[in-house]
């Protein structure tokens, strides 16, 4: 079984899970019926539309 050899620094392991940390997410598209950014292919959480149609009943926080 492969053990590590030296115990990893803190700057090295920090630095790889850096580089994870710069991922962004997918491209976002815009809703075509309020503008909010949305993931593609999924509901708009604000309005509740897709496709152009009403999926959703989005109760407003009063």
């Amino acid at each position: 079984m492969a053990v590590p050899k030296f115990k990893t620094s803190q700057k090295r392991s920090r630095r790889r899970r850096a580089e994870n940390m710069k991922i962004s997410l997918t491209s976002l598209s815009i809703c075509s019926n309020c503008g909010n950014k949305k993931l593609p292919h999924r509901v708009c959480p604000k309005c509740g539309f897709y496709n152009g149609k009403q999926v959703l009943e989005i109760e407003a926080l009063a």
